[in-house]
């Protein structure tokens, strides 16, 4: 197979000036992110791809930056709310800062669509004086828990049917300049996505995708969301809850009935859903990529393989490392799309492919299929409770543990309530569920049995690197546009402990992943596997997928797919091979996606639990 590579505009050097008393810059031959300067010795190619100024789990982060990369940007400017707290003097450490992204500037919200199509702009409306409250957590959960229930289950309850289907028609009914209508709450998701939202003096971008920012804001967002619509029946049901859509068992695995029946005249239904998807029985691809229609898959594979992602995105591919599961570090000043989580690519941005249409946004909207306009449809609050349910099992189930690092735990958003008053919400403020007063039912899951834990084929026909590793400072960057393996070197080429394993995953980064916004995207990637004729979801050659949900706008995305391997490596038996050979396989957005880099390191994220 001929090689595709060729040259990309991409850069593959950032560097500058270092402060003292710092001996030595760090060159990042795949930044997605800020720069950043190093000790001596920290100089590994691709390094920037992971985000390697995270905060020991026992290190309070404004405590001086001992054996840390400090980031030069602090030194030199503020950003407003998530400006220096050193010059504050809140820290005496001159090298001590915080940066949380800081709330929006509602009043600078700016539209990221065709201003002559209004039904398309995002921002919301605004009162002429605007008071913002602190949002409280109460000191103890309350005696009732809301109770989100699978969808499946839900819809045999005709009262819960009723109730809400009737606190979404009211929803609808609201005046469309009133902040708890349907339309208002679907334009909070289309802000802070879509680069309507800004904060600080050079108006820097806010983005809740692709960070440790997806899972708090969700929450947050899905909160409001449901007290307004308790607070719309609350002669009906004041304790009502959302339904979860629960595409991670077999009984879930379908567009939820309730969402379909009675067509247009259910105020659940949306007509911009993919008809095909839409089809009784017809059985949701968590590894669904936007007009992937053609495959051959029948039902039990696509249910299998299904079984099989869930264990590995939960499992045995982060279940303690929080990079993996939460998305990579978004700070003030950060590069706004650092790196997803696990569940955040699949199976999040696939069931969002697999509801939405394709149709052109001009002419009626995509829905689920596009982020400016998700929110419209109902099922995505639906799709988003049980994205939510995968942090509640991940704590509570599986012993997860939640970032401690300020950065995360101090960023603002800013959520309208059910008394349409405008609130300000910490991610402190969304990890406890029971205080923010639900709970998910207790239903099946399957894929925790090993019977869904994949494993090896070994491959008779392995495939052979076009690019070796001693290449790939003269390869990298590049734009490809069919299959390409590459050959990528082991940090540490030897036999890792269990207790190694278990405190820091062994990670494979696709680093400085750039295409434009509005473009849908997905590759899979394999290791050690046979290029011509690719594994199964079910074997552990292959190691996952990389998928983006388009924008409405075109600007340049740049990111990262980080995938846990530790587990993979002791499969393949190549836990003391010096390299492996990595091969990308382009499925949607073909020729459009440009890789600066592809590396195997030790994750910058280590297990919290330990």
């Amino acid at each position: 197979m001929s090689s595709p590579l060729r040259t990309s505009a991409l850069s593959s050097i950032s560097s500058f000036r270092r402060p003292q008393p710092f001996p030595k810059k760090c060159q990042n031959t795949c930044s997605v992110g800020k720069p950043r300067v190093c000790f001596v010795g920290r100089l590994p190619p691709c390094k920037a791809t992971i985000n390697s100024d995270q905060n020991p789990s026992n290190q309070d982060p404004r405590a001086p930056h001992v054996g840390k990369i400090l980031d030069r940007r602090n030194v030199l400017i503020g950003l407003g709310a998530g400006g220096l707290y050193g010059a504050a003097g809140l820290d005496p450490s001159p090298f001590a800062f915080a940066d949380p992204i800081p709330p929006p500037d509602i009043d600078t919200c700016t539209e990221t669509t065709d201003p002559k199509i209004p039904t398309q702009e995002c921002c919301p409306q605004k009162p002429d004086k605007i008071k913002i409250i602190d949002f409280q957590l109460p000191a103890s959960q309350p005696a009732i828990l809301r109770k989100r229930r699978a969808a499946q289950d839900a819809a045999k309850d005709r009262v819960y049917v009723a109730n809400y289907k009737e606190a979404i028609r009211r929803m609808k009914s609201l005046d469309i300049n009133d902040p708890r209508s349907f339309w208002s709450q679907a334009n909070v998701h289309c802000a802070y996505c879509e680069g309507s939202y800004h904060y600080g003096e050079k108006k820097l971008e806010i983005q809740v995708h692709s960070s440790w920012l997806f899972y708090p804001f969700h929450r947050m967002y899905l909160y409001f969301y449901e007290r307004i619509l308790a607070s719309l029946i609350k002669e009906r049901d004041p304790n009502f809850a959302l339904p979860f859509w629960n595409w991670d068992a077999p009984e879930g695995m379908y567009m939820p009935t309730i969402f379909e029946e009675d067509g247009v005249i259910n105020p659940l239904y949306d007509p911009y859903r993919n008809d095909k998807h839409r089809r009784p029985g017809r059985i949701v691809d968590l590894n669904y990529g936007l007009g992937m229609d053609n495959n051959t898959r029948d039902t039990d594979t696509i249910e299998k393989y299904n079984l099989f992602t869930m264990h590995n995105k939960m499992l045995s591919g982060a279940r303690w490392d929080w990079c993996l599961f939460f998305g990579h570090p978004y700070r003030a000043g950060d590069n706004p799309n650092p790196g997803a989580g696990n569940i955040e690519l699949v199976p999040h941005n696939t069931v969002h492919d697999w509801t939405g249409t394709t149709q052109d946004s001009t002419q009626g909207g995509v829905d689920m299929g596009i982020f400016y306009s998700a929110g419209r449809d109902p099922v995505f609050y639906a799709h988003h409770a049980n994205v939510d349910r995968m942090w509640y099992l991940w704590k509570n189930r599986f012993g997860g543990k939640d970032i401690k690092d300020l950065d995360w735990l101090d960023t603002e958003f800013l959520f309208y309530d059910e008394n349409k008053q405008l609130m300000r919400v910490k991610v402190r403020d969304s990890l406890d569920t029971a205080l923010l007063g639900y709970e998910y039912q207790s239903v099946e899951i399957p894929w925790i049995d090993d019977n869904f834990k994949p494993t090896a084929r070994f491959p008779t026909n392995k495939t052979k690197p076009q690019v070796l590793f001693t290449e790939h400072h003269t390869k990298f960057p590049f734009t490809w546009d069919s299959t390409i393996s590459v050959e990528v070197a082991r940090p540490v080429p030897r036999r890792r402990s269990d207790s190694e394993k278990a405190k820091q995953q062994e990670v494979l980064v696709v680093g400085g992943i750039g295409f434009p916004a509005n473009e849908s995207v997905k590759f899979d990637v394999y290791v050690n596997d046979d290029a011509d004729s690719p594994s199964g979801l079910d074997k552990s050659e292959f190691a996952g997928s990389f998928v983006h949900i388009p924008h409405r706008h075109k600007e340049k995305i740049q990111t990262k797919l980080t995938l846990g391997i530790t587990q993979l490596l002791e499969d393949l038996r190549a836990e003391e091979d010096s390299s492996v050979v990595v091969t990308l396989v382009p499925r949607v957005g073909i020729g459009k996606v440009t890789l600066s880099c592809i590396t195997i390191e030790l994750s910058a994220c280590p297990n919290q639990a330990l």
